[in-house]
């Protein structure tokens, strides 16, 4: 039964086999197959002599091939000082298969071209061919629509967006030198990184939009990341349900206090049985110490940094930087935002929007 083709990811390999054959493929964790290694038993008894526990779990091999036969898999795990690979005949992975023609749920998309647009060569500035595709994709990036942003505000407007003023007032000037703005004791008006997290997560109802219009490109630094959150989940789903289950149903705390401010809210980071649909709470910088019982509070921790890494994986976002006149407008309940360091006077203009509350059902 020979092996045709092998798929290497981050916590798996996917091995193809001979068309006809059933099954067509089988995925395997590294670990499993680095425990399950013949090098690590008897010579003479053919026992176990290598426990899991001995083992990292975070396992990348060194080299991955097919042999020579097409009959068997070889994994350099680069961890002997004999140089020996681990060899697995085909016949035995299909025999000790445990997801066979598996479909996995794709990565979070990363492909920023799809959603940038030349402001000159919309059909219909900002029309609704343009709020579909911030309602399909989550994120609309838009480049030289120029400098003012109340046209900006009334262009948005009478697609049916409403500008929603918060504790910081109706528009943002996130600079390092604001003094119009309230509550500027936070992370936006310094010129740190800011790693990737949803605005607003302490109210109720957060803005439903945030638009982040670039008046003045920083010297240096100052990119933009964004992530698809929604595609985030079902990616971790896909390949760690505990975690995902965990960070679905346990309450956490956003608490945000400033000099002049002051919310606490509670709820599950992944919602989907929000009023509106799926919304992502995830903010860092504003959660308060976790309180799990003592004998789940690492498998929490667990969950919580596994979500982690997958987001700040640089494969699953969006990254690109704003020029003056250029802006960004995303949906603040599903996607995750960043923002790296930057040197110089950067100038973003922020603008929350919402969408108008639904007709109440008829009596």
């Amino acid at each position: 039964m020979p092996i045709t083709r092998l798929e290497p990811y981050d916590d798996f390999l996917r091995i193809h086999f001979a068309s006809g054959e059933s099954p067509h493929h089988a995925d395997f964790h590294w670990f499993w197959l680095r425990h399950n290694s013949e090098l690590d038993r008897h010579p003479l008894t053919h026992e176990r002599i290598v426990d899991s526990s001995e083992l990292p779990l975070d396992l990348q091999p060194r080299h991955v091939r097919i042999s020579e036969s097409a009959d068997a898999l070889d994994i350099d795990w680069g961890d002997r000082s004999d140089g020996q690979a681990s060899r697995y005949t085909a016949a035995w992975l299909l025999h000790h298969a445990y997801a066979t023609d598996r479909a996995p749920w794709p990565a979070p998309p990363s492909d920023t071209a799809s959603v940038t647009v030349d402001f000159a060569n919309l059909e219909e500035p900002l029309g609704p061919k343009a709020l579909r595709t911030l309602a399909r994709t989550g994120i609309l990036v838009v480049r030289g629509f120029g400098l003012d942003t109340e046209a900006l505000i009334d262009t948005l407007s009478r697609q049916g967006l409403s500008v929603i003023e918060t504790h910081f007032g109706r528009i943002e000037d996130l600079r390092t030198d604001n003094t119009t703005n309230q509550n500027t004791d936070q992370l936006g008006y310094t010129d740190s990184a800011i790693q990737l997290h949803t605005d607003q997560p302490f109210l109720d109802r957060p803005p439903r939009y945030q638009l982040l219009h670039c008046q003045r490109p920083a010297d240096t630094g100052g990119g933009n990341a964004v992530v698809d959150a929604l595609a985030a989940a079902h990616y971790l789903a896909d390949l760690d349900r505990p975690a995902f289950e965990l960070l679905r149903s346990v309450p956490v705390t956003f608490h945000r206090q400033q000099k002049s401010f002051e919310r606490v809210l509670v709820s599950p980071i992944l919602d989907f049985d929000a009023p509106g649909g799926f919304r992502i709470r995830y903010s860092y910088f504003t959660l308060a110490p976790h309180r799990r019982p003592f004998a789940e509070m690492e498998a929490w921790y667990r969950a919580y940094n596994r979500f982690a890494r997958l987001v700040r994986d640089e494969r699953h976002q969006y990254r690109f930087l704003l020029q003056a006149g250029d802006f960004l407008i995303y949906d603040n309940w599903r996607m995750l935002h960043a923002r790296t360091q930057f040197t110089g006077a950067r100038w973003v203009r922020g603008v929350y929007f919402d969408t108008p509350a639904p007709a109440p059902a008829p009596l």
